[in-house]
């Protein structure tokens, strides 16, 4: 599988991790994203696992960790997101 599919997995992962804390009028968007290629994958089905790690008042940081279907690390990806602030009308 094409390496960039599986960022872009674990980045959506992350994404959806950091929607559980976020307030109504809070939305965010990738500033940063870095990641470990740690084995290739021709088959099968993966698993992405992502956890907050901080949440700050203009920045939130989260990390990923991809599987295969038999539990081999793929990849792990750590992420920074800037906070963005709904106008209220």
């Amino acid at each position: 599988m094409q390496g960039g599919l599986i960022v872009a997995l674990a980045d959506e992962t992350i994404a959806h991790a950091m929607m559980t804390q976020l307030s109504p009028d809070e939305g965010l968007t990738t500033v940063e994203l870095k990641s470990n290629f740690l084995a290739g994958v021709n088959e099968g089905e993966l698993i992405a696992t992502a956890s907050v790690f901080k949440k700050g008042q203009s920045l939130i940081i989260g990390d990923c960790l991809v599987t295969d279907n038999n539990g081999k690390n793929v990849c792990r990806v750590s992420a920074t997101f800037l906070l963005l602030k709904k106008k209220l009308k």
